[in-house]
């Protein structure tokens, strides 16, 4: 009798695991291609562990970066790093340890190798990137909204093709000549921050799209979210969340994915 109740027990076992194996395939192959919100939902982060992981992939990302620097240029293809650069060390960022500091710098004038023309993360590669400067549907910038009326009439209006401005690598449309004509004279001050792609997604280190009701101007700029789900969320630590895109902005935009 107890030989039958082990054998039973086993078997029990055997079609739980087998279940269980069955339903993480499905769901593993239901997440593929996944949204930007099924992929928060799914990985259930927020910005403080996302900008965590961060600092344990980059000792020099976030709180834990001493100078507070970017390396834009970073990877296999950097011939900057590892040996070739006097520069490199556990830490090049520390105090007196910092051999890249004061009049001792090897790394300043001549005897920097990865100074000069010599340096592939400098000059006109370094301003290639994966993703488009500003969000880009369709060759017109963002979801073809009219940027000035934000600030100008205080809600979302759209664009229309006839009033247009070529700058920053895209088209953008306006609702009127007058509003054409702000954004000609002075685009900096009307054109979204981060590019146009969500603030709060910027803040965890990723590039989204954005939809035009999902906004809010703060201290005269125009920052952009994913719906007004994500902007009330990103809206809970507006300067925390600015200070952290911030740090990850314009890296972000050579990001493998652009989540939509």
């Amino acid at each position: 009798m107890k030989l039958l109740t082990i054998h039973l027990e086993i078997k029990h076992m055997k079609v739980k695991y087998i279940t269980t194996i069955a339903i993480a395939t499905i769901l593993g192959l239901a997440t593929a291609n996944v949204s930007y919100a099924n992929f928060k939902a799914s990985t259930n982060l927020n910005s403080t562990t996302v900008s965590s992981k961060i600092a344990e992939a980059n000792p020099c990302a976030g709180k834990a970066n001493p100078c507070a620097g970017k390396n834009p240029c970073a990877g296999k293809a950097n011939p900057c790093a590892g040996k070739a650069n006097p520069c490199a060390g556990k830490n090049p960022c520390a105090g007196k340890a910092n051999p890249c500091a004061g009049k001792a710098n090897p790394c300043a004038g001549k005897a920097n190798p990865c100074a000069g023309k010599a340096n592939p993360c400098a000059g006109k590669s370094s301003t290639t990137t994966v993703h488009p400067k500003y969000y880009t549907e369709k060759g017109v910038a963002l979801d073809g909204q009219d940027v000035v009326a934000y600030f100008t009439q205080g809600k979302l209006v759209m664009g229309v093709s006839q009033f247009k401005q070529n700058w920053g690598g895209t088209t953008w449309i306006f609702a009127s000549a007058a509003n054409r004509d702000m954004f000609a004279k002075n685009p900096e001050k009307y054109a979204p921050q981060y590019g146009g792609y969500c603030a709060q997604a910027a803040s965890e280190g990723n590039l989204v799209a954005t939809q035009p009701d999902a906004w809010k101007i703060v201290n005269g700029k125009l920052y952009l979210n994913y719906d007004k789900k994500v902007q009330a969320q990103w809206m809970g630590d507006i300067p925390g969340h600015i200070a952290l895109a911030n740090k990850n902005w314009p890296t972000i935009l050579n990001n493998k994915e652009l989540f939509r």
